[in-house]
């Protein structure tokens, strides 16, 4: 995730920090996941720091006690709501002991929704989903989910598939978003753009917006990824700020960002250009790229353009585009200012695609 100055990290972290900041999290974990010395210390701290506040829910009242160093409550009392909100304003973690560790699953989903938290992170050996493939499967729709549950097991023990059932009551009581992952994990999980376990939601959808100001800190390190990566081209910090400027950005669930691009106009002959497109590795194969170019084409028509194109080394960009309507042009079928100073190392390796709207 960083590229060994550590910058990007901190952009990531930062990112979703003030994401939290001033919420509640929800947080589940087994006794035997409770030890100080286990990874979830840090990052409890970490949060308190950061103005946010964790209901840390656990089976064993003893463990909780000793980890947080206050007595846990009890989810059997009548009014936990209150008693909740009334310790957590003294301070930032409070434990919320409920039942044994076969029960466990259901209750702490059921006190979840009475908390009407929003977001639930359940630490669990066995982290997040893996695809037949083998692949983690990082995000998954409530729909998606209940096509899972409805295939049946498929290598997950019995305790597993009781949990999954568990986090769909949950989505379909009204959570946002559940995530399960690892205690190992659990930074990375909240912390990074690709996670570490998976990330379940209630509805899948995608907004498209245009980038505003306080998305440059999380975008920018994208833009650098993606030069890193071979996908992007290299652009100087001037370029980068014109990027930023006509950026816009594909959130799912309103905060999770999902993808990015940039739509920079050619006033000679009347054509726009996709730059820097880009879509996280954990949101790929949910449509984000389609849906970042579909905002991109939608503008350039409002606009009153001529035709879009894009440019790319990659052969896998350019059946992306050709999916979206677009066909493969020359290097004479684009602005001829797009060349200008270009690397011609890199030209000679590039393709380009447009797409005609009149």
């Amino acid at each position: 995730m960083a590229d060994g100055s550590g910058v990007e990290r901190f952009s990531e972290k930062s990112f979703y920090l003030a994401g939290f900041r001033g919420r509640t999290l929800g947080m589940a974990a087994g006794a035997t996941l409770l030890e100080p010395s286990v990874p979830l210390a840090g990052v409890l701290k970490e949060l308190e720091g950061n103005g946010t506040r964790v209901v840390l829910f656990s089976p064993d009242a003893e463990a909780l006690a000793d980890l947080l160093g206050a007595q846990p409550l009890d989810a059997s009392e009548p009014r936990i709501e209150g008693d909740v909100w009334r310790a957590l304003r003294g301070r930032a973690c409070v434990g919320v002991t409920l039942g044994d560790a076969d029960t466990f699953p259901e209750r702490c989903c059921g006190v979840s929704l009475s908390l009407a938290l929003r977001k639930l992170v359940w630490l669990d050996p066995g982290g997040g989903l893996v695809g037949g493939d083998g692949e983690r499967r990082s995000f998954v729709d409530l729909e998606a989910l209940q096509r899972l549950l409805a295939a049946g097991p498929s290598g997950e023990v019995p305790a597993r598939r009781h949990l999954l059932l568990e986090i769909e009551r949950a989505l379909e009581g009204g959570l946002a978003a559940v995530n399960l992952c690892t205690p190992d994990g659990l930074s990375d999980e909240l912390f990074t753009y690709s996670g570490s376990g998976t990330l379940f939601t209630r509805k899948r959808y995608v907004v498209v917006r245009r980038l505003g100001l306080d998305d440059y800190d999380a975008t920018d390190p994208l833009i650098a990824r993606g030069v890193a990566e071979g996908y992007l081209a290299p652009r100087t910090p001037e370029e980068v700020d014109r990027v930023l400027a006509s950026g816009f950005g594909a959130f799912v669930e309103g905060s999770h960002l999902a993808g990015i691009g940039a739509l920079l106009e050619h006033a000679e002959p009347r054509a726009a250009e996709i730059v820097s497109l880009y879509t996280l590795t954990r949101f790929i194969g949910e449509g984000v790229g389609g849906h970042l170019v579909q905002f991109a084409l939608e503008r350039a028509r409002e606009r009153g353009f001529a035709y879009v194109f894009a440019c790319t080394t990659s052969d896998r960009v350019v059946s992306f585009f050709q999916r979206c309507g677009f066909r493969e042009a020359g290097p004479d079928d684009v602005p001829a200012a797009k060349w200008r100073d270009y690397d011609p190392e890199r030209r000679a390796r590039v393709r380009c695609v447009r797409v005609d709207l009149e």
